[in-house]
């Protein structure tokens, strides 16, 4: 198993070799260019992705604007987890900011897991939580929150790779704010 990827199941909770050994043989390993989408809107998202080495994040179209809502990189999962949870089409896309090696997990071996080893419901569970916090806390930021201190939060809270190495215009979407704003925060701080 990747170690990465044991870590962060590990964290979550343990596993003897043996069902280590079957969670391993669930996931798939695959390669994206930059650009490519793991997930497209319109389409059933059938994939939970962890993000061994790479950027990605999820966005929406509004009035032709791309919205993004979730920013991952490097030992991360991300997904469309309304689409995935509920096997609906996806309002979303995933889309690489740069090239990304993953592993990958579909919805049927999520589910094999589920029945197979008891523990595994935990990390389904936990990273639903986590996908519900994270989107409940950014939902909160959007709306009572001066657009400085969202940036200086995000600063504060977020991985530096994703920081240093994400487009500001989409980060500019993250943060519900116009790429001019940024600019000026950003000098403003400086």
């Amino acid at each position: 198993m990747n170690p990465l990827l044991k870590k962060q199941i590990m964290a979550i909770t343990s596993f003897s070799e043996n069902e280590i050994k079957t969670i391993d043989a669930c996931f798939e390993y695959e390669e994206f260019k930059t650009k490519d989408l793991l997930s497209a809107m319109g389409k059933i998202s059938n994939k939970i992705f962890f993000i061994i080495e790479g950027l990605a994040r999820v966005y929406y179209l509004k009035d032709g604007k791309e919205i993004t809502t979730y920013l991952s990189c490097d030992e991360g999962f991300i997904a469309s987890y309304s689409s995935f949870i509920n096997q609906s089409v996806s309002f979303e896309n995933i889309q690489c900011i740069e090239d990304c090696e993953v592993l990958s997990i579909s919805f049927e071996k999520m589910q094999y897991l589920y029945t197979q080893i008891p523990n595994w419901e935990r990390v389904g569970r936990i990273l639903a939580e986590q996908n519900y916090l994270c989107m409940a806390d950014r939902v909160l930021k959007l709306q009572m929150i001066p657009a400085k201190e969202k940036y200086l939060n995000f600063l504060a809270s977020t991985p530096a790779k994703i920081i240093q190495r994400t487009p500001l215009i989409y980060i500019a979407s993250f943060l519900g704010i116009t790429p001019e704003s940024l600019s000026r925060i950003r000098q403003n701080i400086s």
